[in-house]
């Protein structure tokens, strides 16, 4: 049986120097998401499709500026309207709180989307051309995000059969009976296999919105799957079929992304001018 080390969520202390300063080790998987998502960003828009329209380093930079608002902001306002509405109609300066945790992806998400349709917008940018740009980037800081997660002990999973090799006891969930380490099952499904996958089925041109619809299906699924070893939040429980509000918030997540998919189908280039470009 494994226990969870309990690492310090701080990693750089500079109070000892006089400076009341602390960076926290889920801030730097934040600036390492972004780092990422620039790196691989980039590399994308110096594709031959999106190179020929105009793509450049700096719509890929001014666009990660919008992309961090969106996430920071859509993730929490998300938060507070998908998990705790009521606290924060009651507490609404909260909502501001971020420094007190409590993102949602699925806010975030929503956040980016509006962030990338102002972009696309001042940019005068196809919307889906866009989403199509940077969706093979995003999962790699889904991993970064999971890896701090696991460094705070936090969004434990849910018991497991005390055999299992992998099981660990979270003393922070206030248990000493094994749980799943979920965090770690979805940095490899919701991050680094989704992230192969989604860099291998967009080398190529595909149709307008179709990799935007790859990543949504992808996510959704990986996301819902491992919803069932991730222990519930203990405000909300399980809701309607037994599922979490992270599966609810998954489904019509996919349907969109089977959507764009299958209407992409119609802009998608023959396998000739594929293997071209």
């Amino acid at each position: 049986m494994l226990v969870h080390p309990q690492f310090d969520p701080v990693a750089l202390d500079l109070s000892g120097l006089g400076l009341p300063l602390q960076i926290h080790w889920y801030g730097l998987t934040y600036l390492v998401a972004f780092g990422l998502f620039l790196f691989l960003a980039v590399r994308r828009a110096r594709l031959p499709w999106f190179a020929e329209a105009g793509g450049t380093r700096r719509d890929v930079e001014d666009l990660l500026f919008y992309c961090v608002l969106g996430v920071v902001i859509g993730g929490r306002v998300g938060y507070a309207l998908f998990y705790k509405p009521g606290y924060y109609a009651s507490h609404p300066l909260e909502v501001f709180a971020v420094w007190k945790g409590g993102m949602s992806f699925h806010g975030g998400l929503i956040g980016v989307a509006l962030a990338m349709a102002l972009f696309a917008r001042m940019r005068q940018r196809s919307f889906w051309s866009v989403t199509d740009l940077i969706a093979p980037c995003v999962p790699t800081g889904l991993a970064s995000g999971r890896v701090g997660n696991f460094i705070n002990g936090e969004l434990w999973g849910r018991f497991a059969d005390p055999s299992l090799p992998w099981g660990m006891v979270f003393p922070q969930s206030g248990s000493s009976l094994p749980r799943h380490p979920s965090q770690i099952y979805q940095f490899l499904l919701e991050g680094l296999l989704l992230f192969v996958l989604l860099w291998w089925y967009a080398r190529r041109p595909r149709g307008v919105g179709q990799v935007s619809g790859a990543f949504l299906v992808g996510y959704g699924v990986f996301r819902f799957t491992a919803e069932y070893f991730r222990e519930p939040d203990s405000f909300l429980g399980l809701l309607a079929l037994n599922m979490s509000m992270g599966q609810w918030l998954c489904v019509p997540m996919v349907a969109v992304g089977a959507w764009l998919w299958v209407r992409g189908r119609s802009s998608a280039p023959s396998p000739t001018e594929g293997a071209r470009a």
